[in-house]
């Protein structure tokens, strides 16, 4: 993988700054801005709203980002609803199934909160699922959680904190086993690895376009053609229906019955092409680059007196997200002086996953996080180290 030549495509990495946030959001490559340029240029029109030759192109390109996506997981383009991100996906199956009072949902303390509270509806059970200390979930926890009243369990691919993987399919096994809904967040998956929807087992998998080289406002809900079919529309409206009547109205098919009024069109076309360049570098050449060099941060980071890390250690298989604290220091403290000392830009906070946090880490602040990708160097990862250190000493 020709990391130098990818970095040509993000002008932003030539300003002297690390970015090692792309967990929060990814930098977006001159490619993928100039097929959306080219779209409000060219061909600026509404898509399945006009017989003229402006909006026929803008559905064929827009239909053409879909079967991109769809090839991308291995689904059908049937299968793909475009939405707003990975929060709107997740809300449109938790919305848009028909619930029954005493069910319940399987979920885990792992989850970023837009996997949590969707699923906390009236008259249903959330169940907890606990991993340990370094984030790893045990299969048979969740074959004691799981029953006949489960409609969903709900877990994440990849933590967004920890970098852990989840075994997905192990737990796929469990919910078909009493016939509920296995619902992925693959927001932290689905840029940096393969996923196969099949292989997986999932019923919904959910994602967004901005943390894989694509714009904002636009995410993607892949579903099994026949569990799509179950869901109410979140925004029915205009695109959504077959027929209306003074009286009743009868819904199109996913996924046009699914995406209300205008759909995010040109991000559409931005996350295609998106897509496209990921797949000519190599979904698994990004993945052993990222593994490379996460492995060096971890072991930078345990060799730093002072310095929490948590999740995995670095020879177990994971994602490129390290997150840490200094000891003494606000972790916002540590992201600004790693700003303003090397240029180095991470995550501070709680990343949107609080409980995990409060309840496994006992760190009501946070932590600070650092996120790889392809356009991430060794060189990048010595400075970011170097500036940790630097922090840590200062405290001595």
């Amino acid at each position: 993988m020709d990391v130098e030549r990818i970095r040509s495509d993000f002008p932003l990495l030539g300003k002297g700054l690390i970015y090692l946030d792309s967990a929060a959001s990814s930098l977006t490559p001159e490619p993928v801005l100039a097929r959306m340029l080219e779209f409000y240029r060219e061909y600026r029109a509404n898509v399945e709203r006009g017989v003229h030759r402006l909006s026929v192109r803008a559905t064929e390109e827009f239909e053409a980002a879909r079967r991109e996506v769809a090839g991308l997981l291995g689904a059908s383009p049937e299968e793909i609803v475009f939405t707003k991100n990975t929060t709107e996906a997740l809300n449109l199956v938790a919305a848009g199934r028909e619930w029954r009072r005493g069910e319940n949902v399987v979920t885990t303390l792992l989850e970023h909160h837009s996997n949590l509270l969707p699923w906390r509806r009236p008259g249903v059970e959330v169940r907890v699922v606990r991993p340990d200390r370094e984030g790893r979930l045990d299969p048979g926890e969740f074959e004691r959680a799981v029953d006949d009243r489960t409609a969903v369990v709900a877990l994440t691919h990849l933590s967004n904190v920890l970098g852990t993987l989840s075994p997905l399919e192990e737990v796929a096994e469990v919910a078909s086993e009493h016939g509920a809904w296995l619902v992925v967040d693959g927001a932290q998956s689905v840029p940096h690895r393969e996923v196969d929807v099949r292989r997986l087992g999932c019923t919904f998998l959910a994602f967004s376009g901005h943390k894989m080289l694509g714009p904002t406002g636009v995410g993607v809900l892949y579903g099994r053609r026949e569990e799509l079919g179950r869901l109410s529309p979140l925004c029915p409206g205009g695109g959504t229906v077959r027929e209306v009547t003074g009286s009743g109205h009868e819904f199109l098919e996913p996924p046009a019955g699914l995406e209300g009024g205008t759909p995010p069109i040109a991000e559409a076309i931005g996350l295609g092409e998106a897509v496209r360049y990921l797949r000519a570098v190599g979904l698994g050449s990004i993945r052993r680059h990222e593994e490379a060099l996460t492995r060096r941060m971890l072991e930078g980071l345990w060799g730093l007196e002072g310095v929490e890390v948590y999740g995995p250690p670095p020879e177990e298989e994971r994602g490129g997200i390290v997150s840490f604290n200094v000891e003494g220091m606000d972790p916002h403290e540590v992201a600004s002086l790693l700003d303003a000392s090397a240029g180095v830009l991470v995550r501070s906070g709680h990343h949107c996953a609080m409980p995990l946090h409060l309840e496994l880490l006992g760190r009501p602040l946070g932590s600070v996080r650092a996120s790889l990708y392809l356009y991430n160097t060794a060189g990048e990862v010595e400075r970011f180290l170097e500036a940790v250190g630097e922090i840590a000493r200062s405290l001595r």
